[in-house]
Protein backbone atom coordinates (compact mmCIF):
# COMPACT_ATOMS: atom_id res chain seq x y z
CA UNK A 1 0.00 0.00 0.00
CA UNK A 2 1.98 3.32 -1.54
CA UNK A 3 -0.47 5.49 0.58
CA UNK A 4 1.30 7.12 3.43
CA UNK A 5 -0.69 7.34 6.67
CA UNK A 6 0.14 10.53 7.03
CA UNK A 7 -3.23 11.13 4.67
CA UNK A 8 -4.97 9.24 7.41
CA UNK A 9 -8.01 10.63 8.93
CA UNK A 10 -10.84 8.42 10.96
CA UNK A 11 -15.04 9.11 10.82
CA UNK A 12 -15.55 8.00 14.14
CA UNK A 13 -19.37 7.06 13.50
CA UNK A 14 -18.99 4.63 16.55
CA UNK A 15 -19.99 6.96 18.82
CA UNK A 16 -23.15 8.46 16.71
CA UNK A 17 -24.87 4.90 16.12
CA UNK A 18 -28.19 3.98 17.63
CA UNK A 19 -29.40 0.61 18.62
CA UNK A 20 -31.93 1.08 15.54
CA UNK A 21 -29.17 0.61 13.15
CA UNK A 22 -29.03 4.71 12.19
CA UNK A 23 -27.26 7.07 13.25
CA UNK A 24 -27.77 10.40 15.81
CA UNK A 25 -25.25 12.58 16.22
CA UNK A 26 -26.88 14.16 19.69
CA UNK A 27 -25.55 11.05 21.22
CA UNK A 28 -21.53 11.59 21.15
CA UNK A 29 -19.84 12.50 23.81
CA UNK A 30 -17.90 15.89 24.54
CA UNK A 31 -15.83 16.87 20.83
CA UNK A 32 -12.75 16.73 23.93
CA UNK A 33 -13.80 13.24 25.04
CA UNK A 34 -13.61 11.99 21.42
CA UNK A 35 -10.81 13.64 20.50
CA UNK A 36 -8.79 12.70 23.28
CA UNK A 37 -9.59 8.91 22.31
CA UNK A 38 -8.99 9.35 19.24
CA UNK A 39 -5.37 10.39 19.34
CA UNK A 40 -4.37 8.15 21.99
CA UNK A 41 -5.70 5.84 19.17
CA UNK A 42 -2.31 6.94 17.22
CA UNK A 43 -4.57 9.45 14.53
CA UNK A 44 -3.58 12.43 13.91
CA UNK A 45 -6.65 13.94 11.88
CA UNK A 46 -10.20 13.63 11.83
CA UNK A 47 -13.04 14.14 9.51
CA UNK A 48 -14.21 17.67 9.48
CA UNK A 49 -17.71 19.35 10.90
CA UNK A 50 -17.64 22.20 12.52
CA UNK A 51 -20.13 21.96 15.88
CA UNK A 52 -23.34 23.78 15.19
CA UNK A 53 -22.83 25.68 18.82
CA UNK A 54 -18.84 26.41 17.34
CA UNK A 55 -17.40 28.27 15.48
CA UNK A 56 -14.78 27.71 12.78
CA UNK A 57 -11.84 29.19 14.73
CA UNK A 58 -12.40 27.43 18.03
CA UNK A 59 -12.85 24.08 15.91
CA UNK A 60 -10.08 24.80 14.93
CA UNK A 61 -8.36 25.62 18.00
CA UNK A 62 -9.71 22.27 20.09
CA UNK A 63 -8.39 20.18 17.06
CA UNK A 64 -5.35 21.78 17.87
CA UNK A 65 -4.83 21.36 20.99
CA UNK A 66 -5.72 17.62 20.91
CA UNK A 67 -3.20 17.35 18.09
CA UNK A 68 -5.88 16.56 15.96
CA UNK A 69 -5.38 17.69 12.28
CA UNK A 70 -8.81 19.07 9.75
CA UNK A 71 -9.34 16.19 7.86
CA UNK A 72 -11.75 15.87 4.49
CA UNK A 73 -15.45 17.30 5.10
CA UNK A 74 -18.66 15.82 4.31
CA UNK A 75 -21.56 17.65 2.77
CA UNK A 76 -25.03 15.65 2.77
CA UNK A 77 -27.38 16.70 -0.06
CA UNK A 78 -30.87 14.90 0.43
CA UNK A 79 -33.18 15.03 -2.68
CA UNK A 80 -36.53 16.84 -2.26
CA UNK A 81 -38.63 17.90 -5.18
CA UNK A 82 -39.21 21.03 -4.00
CA UNK A 83 -36.43 24.11 -5.03
CA UNK A 84 -37.12 25.98 -2.29
CA UNK A 85 -35.53 22.94 0.12
CA UNK A 86 -33.04 22.00 -2.77
CA UNK A 87 -31.56 25.83 -2.53
CA UNK A 88 -31.78 25.28 1.62
CA UNK A 89 -29.32 21.95 0.83
CA UNK A 90 -27.55 23.91 -1.38
CA UNK A 91 -27.15 26.58 0.76
CA UNK A 92 -25.70 24.49 3.92
CA UNK A 93 -23.08 22.83 1.17
CA UNK A 94 -21.89 26.43 0.41
CA UNK A 95 -21.51 26.81 4.36
CA UNK A 96 -19.65 23.75 5.25
CA UNK A 97 -17.21 24.10 1.71
CA UNK A 98 -16.68 27.90 3.54
CA UNK A 99 -15.88 26.01 6.84
CA UNK A 100 -13.67 23.19 5.37
CA UNK A 101 -11.35 25.84 3.47
CA UNK A 102 -10.97 28.01 6.48
CA UNK A 103 -9.79 24.67 8.50
CA UNK A 104 -7.41 24.43 5.58
CA UNK A 105 -8.43 20.94 3.90
CA UNK A 106 -10.80 21.98 1.24
CA UNK A 107 -11.58 18.32 0.18
CA UNK A 108 -15.71 17.36 1.11
CA UNK A 109 -16.88 14.25 0.10
CA UNK A 110 -20.47 14.99 -1.76
CA UNK A 111 -23.13 12.38 -1.18
CA UNK A 112 -27.21 12.64 -1.64
CA UNK A 113 -28.50 12.58 2.01
CA UNK A 114 -29.88 9.36 3.15
CA UNK A 115 -33.62 9.78 4.53
CA UNK A 116 -35.79 7.24 6.65
CA UNK A 117 -38.29 6.46 4.69
CA UNK A 118 -36.24 6.35 1.12
CA UNK A 119 -37.52 3.73 -0.63
CA UNK A 120 -33.22 2.80 -1.20
CA UNK A 121 -33.50 2.81 2.77
CA UNK A 122 -35.93 0.10 2.53
CA UNK A 123 -34.59 -1.88 -0.50
CA UNK A 124 -31.02 -0.95 -0.27
CA UNK A 125 -27.92 -1.99 -2.51
CA UNK A 126 -29.85 -3.05 -5.62
CA UNK A 127 -30.70 0.11 -7.55
CA UNK A 128 -34.44 0.13 -6.13
CA UNK A 129 -36.54 1.96 -8.14
CA UNK A 130 -34.12 3.59 -10.74
CA UNK A 131 -35.68 6.38 -12.94
CA UNK A 132 -33.75 7.87 -15.52
CA UNK A 133 -35.01 11.36 -15.85
CA UNK A 134 -34.85 11.22 -11.84
CA UNK A 135 -30.85 10.29 -11.91
CA UNK A 136 -31.17 13.17 -14.44
CA UNK A 137 -32.28 16.15 -12.08
CA UNK A 138 -30.21 14.34 -9.54
CA UNK A 139 -26.67 14.65 -11.05
CA UNK A 140 -27.43 18.07 -12.16
CA UNK A 141 -28.34 19.10 -8.29
CA UNK A 142 -24.93 17.37 -7.56
CA UNK A 143 -23.07 19.53 -10.17
CA UNK A 144 -24.70 22.39 -8.79
CA UNK A 145 -23.26 21.36 -5.17
CA UNK A 146 -19.91 20.60 -6.69
CA UNK A 147 -20.14 24.16 -8.59
CA UNK A 148 -20.74 26.00 -5.13
CA UNK A 149 -18.33 23.35 -3.27
CA UNK A 150 -16.01 24.80 -6.32
CA UNK A 151 -15.95 28.01 -5.95
CA UNK A 152 -15.54 29.11 -2.76
CA UNK A 153 -12.32 27.22 -3.00
CA UNK A 154 -13.06 23.74 -1.93
CA UNK A 155 -12.83 19.64 -3.82
CA UNK A 156 -16.32 18.12 -4.17
CA UNK A 157 -15.70 14.24 -4.65
CA UNK A 158 -18.41 12.36 -5.31
CA UNK A 159 -19.57 9.98 -3.06
CA UNK A 160 -22.06 6.70 -3.46
CA UNK A 161 -23.93 5.90 -0.63
CA UNK A 162 -26.46 2.76 0.34
CA UNK A 163 -30.10 4.70 0.73
CA UNK A 164 -29.83 7.33 -2.07
CA UNK A 165 -30.30 7.73 -5.58
CA UNK A 166 -26.57 7.35 -5.99
CA UNK A 167 -26.31 4.35 -4.85
CA UNK A 168 -25.25 1.62 -7.51
CA UNK A 169 -21.72 1.43 -9.96
CA UNK A 170 -24.16 2.56 -12.79
CA UNK A 171 -25.30 5.53 -10.99
CA UNK A 172 -21.91 6.87 -9.90
CA UNK A 173 -20.94 5.96 -13.66
CA UNK A 174 -23.78 7.80 -14.97
CA UNK A 175 -22.93 11.04 -12.77
CA UNK A 176 -19.34 11.03 -13.19
CA UNK A 177 -19.45 10.56 -17.00
CA UNK A 178 -21.69 13.38 -17.46
CA UNK A 179 -20.09 16.22 -14.78
CA UNK A 180 -17.08 17.99 -15.52
CA UNK A 181 -14.20 16.68 -13.72
CA UNK A 182 -13.10 20.07 -13.22
CA UNK A 183 -16.22 20.41 -10.50
CA UNK A 184 -16.37 17.15 -9.82
CA UNK A 185 -13.87 14.46 -8.46
CA UNK A 186 -14.23 10.92 -6.96
CA UNK A 187 -14.57 10.07 -3.49
CA UNK A 188 -16.23 6.22 -2.99
CA UNK A 189 -16.89 4.20 -0.19
CA UNK A 190 -15.48 0.98 -0.53
CA UNK A 191 -18.18 -0.70 2.00
CA UNK A 192 -20.97 0.94 0.23
CA UNK A 193 -19.80 -0.29 -3.27
CA UNK A 194 -19.03 -4.05 -1.95
CA UNK A 195 -22.45 -3.68 -0.26
CA UNK A 196 -24.02 -3.55 -3.84
CA UNK A 197 -22.67 -6.40 -4.55
CA UNK A 198 -18.80 -5.56 -7.01
CA UNK A 199 -15.58 -5.25 -5.53
CA UNK A 200 -14.65 -1.81 -5.10
CA UNK A 201 -10.97 -2.33 -6.13
CA UNK A 202 -12.33 -2.16 -9.63
CA UNK A 203 -14.22 0.90 -9.91
CA UNK A 204 -11.43 2.76 -7.50
CA UNK A 205 -8.83 1.71 -10.45
CA UNK A 206 -11.45 2.53 -13.24
CA UNK A 207 -11.88 6.01 -12.05
CA UNK A 208 -8.16 6.72 -10.76
CA UNK A 209 -7.52 9.56 -12.79
CA UNK A 210 -10.06 11.80 -10.52
CA UNK A 211 -10.28 10.01 -7.90
CA UNK A 212 -9.79 12.72 -4.76
CA UNK A 213 -10.18 10.75 -1.41
CA UNK A 214 -11.43 7.27 -0.62
CA UNK A 215 -13.60 5.97 2.78
CA UNK A 216 -12.63 2.44 3.99
CA UNK A 217 -14.72 -0.32 6.15
CA UNK A 218 -14.42 -3.67 6.79
CA UNK A 219 -17.29 -5.42 6.00
CA UNK A 220 -19.14 -9.28 6.06
CA UNK A 221 -19.80 -9.99 2.63
CA UNK A 222 -22.22 -12.84 3.96
CA UNK A 223 -24.50 -10.09 5.41
CA UNK A 224 -24.56 -7.75 2.19
CA UNK A 225 -25.50 -10.84 -0.01
CA UNK A 226 -28.15 -11.67 2.34
CA UNK A 227 -29.42 -8.20 2.36
CA UNK A 228 -29.31 -8.13 -1.37
CA UNK A 229 -31.20 -11.71 -1.64
CA UNK A 230 -34.17 -11.31 1.24
CA UNK A 231 -34.93 -7.70 0.65
CA UNK A 232 -33.54 -6.35 4.46
CA UNK A 233 -34.05 -2.93 4.51
CA UNK A 234 -30.90 -0.56 5.82
CA UNK A 235 -31.23 -0.53 9.50
CA UNK A 236 -31.66 -4.71 9.57
CA UNK A 237 -28.59 -5.11 7.96
CA UNK A 238 -26.97 -2.51 9.73
CA UNK A 239 -27.96 -4.49 13.01
CA UNK A 240 -27.16 -7.72 11.52
CA UNK A 241 -23.54 -6.63 11.52
CA UNK A 242 -22.69 -5.62 8.29
CA UNK A 243 -20.09 -3.78 9.08
CA UNK A 244 -16.64 -4.26 11.31
CA UNK A 245 -13.63 -2.79 12.26
CA UNK A 246 -11.07 -3.05 10.02
CA UNK A 247 -9.03 -6.42 9.38
CA UNK A 248 -11.79 -8.68 11.08
CA UNK A 249 -14.13 -8.63 7.90
CA UNK A 250 -13.68 -9.98 4.34
CA UNK A 251 -12.72 -6.62 2.60
CA UNK A 252 -9.70 -6.52 0.87
CA UNK A 253 -8.27 -3.25 1.70
CA UNK A 254 -4.81 -3.44 0.39
CA UNK A 255 -6.32 -4.35 -3.21
CA UNK A 256 -9.04 -1.21 -2.39
CA UNK A 257 -5.71 1.13 -1.36
CA UNK A 258 -3.21 -0.16 -3.76
CA UNK A 259 -6.15 0.76 -6.60
CA UNK A 260 -5.69 4.05 -5.90
CA UNK A 261 -2.81 3.76 -7.42
CA UNK A 262 1.45 4.53 -6.92
CA UNK A 263 0.61 8.02 -7.63
CA UNK A 264 -2.26 8.88 -5.02
CA UNK A 265 -1.95 11.81 -3.15
CA UNK A 266 -5.35 11.94 -1.84
CA UNK A 267 -6.97 11.40 1.96
CA UNK A 268 -8.64 8.19 3.38
CA UNK A 269 -11.02 8.30 5.60
CA UNK A 270 -11.55 4.72 7.84
CA UNK A 271 -14.95 4.62 9.22
CA UNK A 272 -17.04 1.84 10.96
CA UNK A 273 -20.38 3.17 10.95
CA UNK A 274 -21.64 0.76 13.85
CA UNK A 275 -18.67 -1.16 16.33
CA UNK A 276 -18.63 -4.68 17.26
CA UNK A 277 -17.19 -3.80 20.62
CA UNK A 278 -19.68 -2.94 24.24
CA UNK A 279 -18.50 0.32 23.79
CA UNK A 280 -17.53 3.18 20.55
CA UNK A 281 -14.45 3.88 22.34
CA UNK A 282 -13.02 0.43 22.19
CA UNK A 283 -14.09 0.33 18.59
CA UNK A 284 -11.85 3.35 18.12
CA UNK A 285 -8.97 1.79 19.57
CA UNK A 286 -9.36 -1.75 17.50
CA UNK A 287 -9.19 0.80 14.52
CA UNK A 288 -6.23 2.49 15.90
CA UNK A 289 -4.47 -0.93 16.23
CA UNK A 290 -5.03 -1.98 12.75
CA UNK A 291 -3.39 1.80 11.93
CA UNK A 292 -0.23 0.93 13.25
CA UNK A 293 0.03 -2.43 12.63
CA UNK A 294 -0.41 -1.78 8.68
CA UNK A 295 1.63 0.92 8.79
CA UNK A 296 3.95 0.81 11.28
CA UNK A 297 2.94 3.06 13.50
CA UNK A 298 4.21 3.24 17.30
CA UNK A 299 1.13 3.42 19.73
CA UNK A 300 0.03 6.67 20.83
CA UNK A 301 0.49 6.61 25.15
CA UNK A 302 -2.79 6.85 26.78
Amino acid sequence: MPISPTQFAINPLQWVATDDGWIDPRIAPPLTERLARIAAAGFTAIQSEVPSDSTVDAYGKTLQEAGIRPGPGYVNLPWSESAAERAHHLGRAKLLAANNVQLGNGLLFLAMGMQRDAPRVAHPAVGYGHDATRLEQVRDYLAEAAQIITDEGGVAALHPHIGTWVETAADARFVLDSVDESILKFGPDAGHFAWTGIDPAGIIAEYRSRLAGIHIKDYRLDIAGKSRREDLDYQSTVRAGIWTEPGTGDADIPAILGAAGEDFAGWVVIEVDRGTTPSPGESVDLCGLWFQKTFGMEPASR
